[in-house]
């Protein structure tokens, strides 16, 4: 990969555009998406900082650009985006493994990739900055493109094709050490996905929390991945996992009766720890908990709505207040007993924020006062309850309820204002740190180290590889057809339209031979309503040509599924919405054939392994030295945590070498 110059030789201007990082990627923001994907990127580069790339005699130059986002205005925090343009000749290898292991290795490679980066404090620097007034610029990243733009560091890292199919390669949030959550990062990067206008996005679920796989601990309790949320969907299992198997792992798992693992986990196993788990939660839920399925679920649940431990330490009757406070401490915690009280008249329904500061306004005639109150209260312990403040997504309209959590705090006597009931029994009170420690035993005891043989547990283990086991997830934003097709405007006629590559042993014609041959995914062609079926050719040769490494020369010679002379008009011979397959020719397809396509030129490898797995699916592999035939070193029995042996024989090699000597006359 070349050398890639992030700091470059001049420096960034003064006032530089600053965008904010909760809107970046919104229809408008910066720049209206109306295009496909290609036309798409390169209107958002329209609007980045273009740094600066040393040329040398040795490398050719990625072009990159940033974008100076706005995490928080006050204080002003600020992260920067990095687009880096990657061309095929600056690839160390052109070939996308990314695709290979989601079954997409059929793809034509294309001439580009867009590296999408939000670096973190570690790779970049100086990528976030804290600013004060107007002093700060933004900082400035040194680095080479094979270091920085493949680090495991960074908060994030997506790459797109120029066909608009992508991979979602890396989100470190929180518990990486980001300053990021890891739903923050998503919702940026969705965002980017849609207003860009991918066709389809892939991604390996390998995320974590506190030690827990999540694909595994979300699988049970939702039934579905983290990343689901986002709409991802089981895309690709390896060692031969389907969705249907995916799904039946799932129920079997979430199907487990509590009692049944009382009795196996508490009787049998002597393990007293997950009876008390089991009956701690039970308490505190207002409904049955049946199957483990449930149990999780509503630890999660419950997870969601508990304070920081942080808040928890800070538990106080009303706000904290800052030394420079224009008001006093106890004019605050007056405030604050009044928006308590008229939000508990609300009776924890959610009331826009006007409705609270009408109503206290009564008591409170300082408006001043109820406007600093009303803005710090938001998601804030206050005796016995959690004050919510949330957005209206429908009116836009702040609004804000409370939500009674003296069941899961501990209980502390206040001076004069809520103090939590006495009567709550010490094992219905939870802490945050309390409820993770359950939650890894659990997950610990049952889903990971249930390994018993022989009981009516034993299908856990099981059920447990296959959900871990299917990993690759897929989101479908435009799918194959990237635009929605129509008369466009000032004239303009939008088309899709294919190209189907003529070899020396494709028989027969038309549209059905045509569909049945591998072809690059439809394109929209814009035209001139008095364009020709001879410029239509131009258009679509000019396109692919920019678009795939395998077709710079190609040469459009017919459309297979359209009768047409080539100076006959298009506009009234093809109607608004019609596919178009033309037939062409490449000189790189004649010399090179597999080489054009991701799988590359090794894509019939010798993988025959006892799951079933025909393919690569980027898991750990072992060659026979005698057939070279390939196999999952798990399949074999090699531990992952163990080095691959330097001599290695698979059964049916073994088998004949020891039938070998019977051979012999």
């Amino acid at each position: 990969m070349s050398h890639l110059d992030l700091i470059g030789s001049k420096k960034r201007k003064k006032g530089e555009r600053v965008f904010r990082f909760k809107s970046f990627g919104e229809p408008g923001y910066p720049v209206e998406f109306v295009g496909p994907f290609r036309e798409n990127v390169k209107a958002l580069l329209e609007f980045g900082h273009l740094e600066s790339s040393s040329s040398s005699s040795s490398c050719r130059e990625m072009p990159s650009w940033s974008f100076l986002l706005e995490l928080h205005r006050h204080p002003p925090v600020q992260i920067l985006l990095f687009v880096i343009e990657e061309p095929v000749e600056a690839s160390l290898n052109p070939y996308c493994k990314h695709c290979q292991y989601v079954g997409w290795g059929h793809h034509m490679i294309c001439n580009k990739k867009y590296h999408f980066v939000l670096p973190s404090k570690d790779t970049a620097g100086a990528a976030y900055l804290s600013c004060k007034g107007n002093e700060a610029g933004p900082a400035n990243i040194c680095g080479k493109s094979n270091n920085f733009v493949e680090s495991q560091d960074h908060l994030m890292h997506g790459v797109f094709h120029s066909n608009g199919f992508g991979h979602l390669l890396r989100v470190n949030g929180v518990e990486m050490g980001s300053d990021l959550a890891g739903h923050h990062i998503m919702d940026f990067w969705d965002r980017l996905c849609t207003g860009l206008r991918a066709r389809k996005v892939s991604l390996n679920d390998i995320s974590h929390k506190r030690g827990m796989e999540l694909r595994l601990l979300h699988g049970v309790a939702y039934g579905e991945s983290w990343f689901s949320r986002w709409g991802y969907r089981f895309g690709r299992g390896t060692f031969c996992v389907t969705q249907p198997m995916h799904q039946k792992a799932i129920e079997a798992v979430q199907g487990i009766p509590l009692c049944l693992l009382i009795h196996h986990l508490g009787t049998i196993n002597s393990n007293h720890d997950i009876p008390i788990i089991f009956s701690r939660y039970q308490a505190l839920s207002d409904h049955s908990l049946i199957n483990l399925g449930d149990l999780f679920n509503f630890m999660l649940e419950l997870k969601a709505r508990l304070p920081k431990e942080n808040c928890l330490d800070t538990y106080n009757p009303g706000i904290l207040v800052e030394t420079t406070c224009r008001w006093s401490p106890k004019r605050v915690e007056m405030a604050t007993r009044v928006i308590i009280e008229a939000l508990k008249r609300a009776e924890f329904r959610w009331v826009s924020r006007q409705e609270v500061r009408d109503a206290a306004r009564a008591y409170i005639g300082d408006t001043g006062l109820l406007d600093f109150v009303l803005k710090s209260l938001g998601n804030h312990i206050v005796g016995n309850y959690l004050v919510r403040r949330s957005l209206n997504p429908v009116t836009k309209v702040l609004e804000y309820c409370l939500e009674d959590v003296s069941n899961v705090l501990p209980s502390h006597h206040q001076e004069g204002f809520v103090v939590t009931n006495p009567k709550v029994k010490a094992r219905y009170k939870i802490t945050r740190a309390q409820l993770m420690k359950d939650m890894f035993n659990l997950y610990k005891c049952i889903l990971k180290d249930h390994q018993k043989p022989g009981n009516i547990l034993s299908s856990i283990p099981v059920a447990a590889r296959i959900i871990l086991d299917s990993k690759y997830l897929i989101k479908e934003y435009c799918g194959e057809l990237p635009l929605k097709v129509e008369l466009g405007f000032q004239g303009k006629l939008n088309l899709y339209s294919t190209v189907l590559l003529r070899s020396s042993d494709q028989e027969g014609t038309g549209e059905g031979a045509a569909t049945n041959k591998a072809m690059p995914p439809y394109e929209c062609v814009t035209l001139k309503n008095n364009a020709t079926i001879d410029e239509l050719k131009k258009e679509v040769q000019a396109n692919f040509r920019e678009m795939y490494w395998g077709l710079r020369s190609l040469v459009v010679e017919s459309v297979l599924n359209l009768n047409a002379r080539g100076t006959d008009l298009v506009f009234g011979l093809v109607e608004v919405g019609r596919k178009l397959v033309f037939e062409g020719s490449s000189k790189e397809h004649g010399i090179m054939k597999r080489q054009i396509y991701e799988f590359g030129p090794n894509s019939n490898n010798n993988i025959h392994c006892a799951c079933g797995a025909k393919e690569d699916d980027g898991e750990r592999m072992v060659s026979c030295d005698i057939c070279e035939v390939l196999q999952h070193t798990r399949c074999v029995g090699i531990p992952d945590n163990e080095e691959i042996p330097h001599i290695f024989l698979c059964n049916r090699c073994e088998q004949e070498i020891v039938l070998l000597p019977n051979s012999l006359p």
